[in-house]
């Protein structure tokens, strides 16, 4: 309740810093916040590009020739956003180390900010991919009202997962390398740009043990096939964002004066 308090005194705070950081980001650029969604379709359109002649053929359920571009875009949506804040909340503490130590402020803003900035470069990437889908004549539909709470749930998860390793990052700086390794290859390993199904039956069973592939499949299956996503899975992975968000929020608590020291 102390965070709570603390984090709504401070709503202007958030709120201004999430906006000087928008702005801040594109002051000297020409396309200004496109970059926000240029980044993200270039990387879409390359791999679409090279691999869909490839691996539209293999999608169940989809004969549109467009099809592997959409699911691209889609799992693209939600990883992005658990990328982002995972990434930025591994070095936030140790790049706002001189903040930390020379204002008293509640330290629970920093994660804040970091999520209102990711949510607001995702929503913009999604009104980017929806004018997409339009123009390939993909068309949009009521099912897509999923993305509000499988985004929230991405959201919990990757805040937990990602403040856990930015406390242990500042004590531990080996964290921060390892884990941009570790990301690359939990990237690979979650059917963002192939279909789950190129993936020999023996093998697909250890996706399970990938939460982030659940996430993805759930938004393949929203965006592309029009369909709702496994809600038991679902609730499963909220169980768990929780466990990892009060972990977190125990060790920010434990740790936010050493932390200052340490800085």
């Amino acid at each position: 309740m102390d965070l709570a308090r603390g984090l709504w005194r401070y709503r202007q705070f958030v709120i201004s810093s999430i906006r000087n950081e928008l702005v801040s980001r594109f002051a000297r650029s020409k396309l200004g916040g496109l970059w926000i969604i240029l980044n993200p379709l270039a990387q879409v359109a390359i791999y679409a590009l090279i691999l869909s002649n490839v691996l539209a053929a293999k999608m169940p359920g989809v004969q549109d020739k467009y099809a592997y571009a959409v699911y691209l875009m889609a799992g693209t949506l939600a990883w992005s956003l658990f990328s982002e804040i995972v990434t930025r909340c591994l070095t936030l503490f140790i790049e706002q180390g001189n903040l930390m130590k020379k204002m008293s402020f509640p330290r629970i803003t920093l994660p804040t900010i970091v999520v209102g900035s990711a949510l607001l470069n995702n929503f913009f990437l999604f009104l980017a991919m929806t004018g997409i889908f339009l123009v390939l004549g993909h068309p949009l539909h009521w099912m897509m009202l999923w993305l509000i709470p499988l985004t929230l749930i991405v959201v919990i998860f990757a805040l937990g997962f990602g403040l856990i390793l930015g406390v242990m990052n500042v004590f531990i700086r080996d964290i921060g390398q390892m884990m941009t390794i570790i990301l690359q290859v939990w990237f690979w390993f979650t059917p963002v740009v192939y279909p789950e199904n190129v993936i020999p039956e023996q093998f697909r069973h250890w996706f399970i043990f990938n939460p982030m592939a659940t996430f993805v499949n759930a938004y393949h299956r929203v965006l592309v096939y029009n369909e709702s996503p496994a809600s038991s899975n679902l609730l499963i992975l909220l169980g768990v964002a929780l466990v990892l968000v009060g972990i977190s929020l125990f060790m920010f608590r434990r740790a936010s004066a050493e932390m200052v020291d340490v800085l």
